[in-house]
């Protein structure tokens, strides 16, 4: 890290967005091209096809992630201090459990946890609700 202070300092930034503005299953498949990324670089692929489809996957996945990031430098650590999202998948109504209505479709309702289909249709509505609204724009 010694070589690109600036490049740490900046990913580290990035990957904290990431974690307010990515779907948990994005990140865990862009994680995988990530892994594919190296590898064909590695291997002196940049203009094959599969290269071309990693490319396009991993931007895909960055569509939503802006934001700002408040950091603390010291010693060679970094610090974060809190950060703010525009495209944040977080939702107080969400988060709570006491919160109900609201008409944003994100309601949790405690019978939910008799079936992890409805649970994990909960992020995949986030989402869509997001696209729709990102549309509209």
């Amino acid at each position: 890290m010694y070589e690109t202070p600036a490049g740490t300092v900046l990913r580290a930034a990035h990957l904290d967005i990431e974690g307010m503005t990515m779907d948990r299953e994005v990140m865990r498949v862009r994680d995988l091209m990530a892994t594919e990324f190296a590898r064909l670089c590695y291997y002196g692929y940049w203009f094959a096809p599969e290269m071309a489809l990693v490319l396009n996957s991993i931007d895909f996945s960055q569509k939503y992630v802006t934001g700002t990031v408040h950091m603390k430098l010291y010693k060679g650590n970094i610090t974060i201090l809190g950060r703010k999202a525009p495209n944040a998948l977080y939702s107080e109504e969400l988060a709570s459990m006491d919160i109900e209505g609201g008409g944003n479709g994100l309601d949790y309702n405690p019978m939910d946890a008799q079936g992890f289909i409805r649970i994990n249709a909960v992020r995949l509505r986030a989402s869509t609700i997001r696209d729709n609204l990102a549309a509209k724009k």
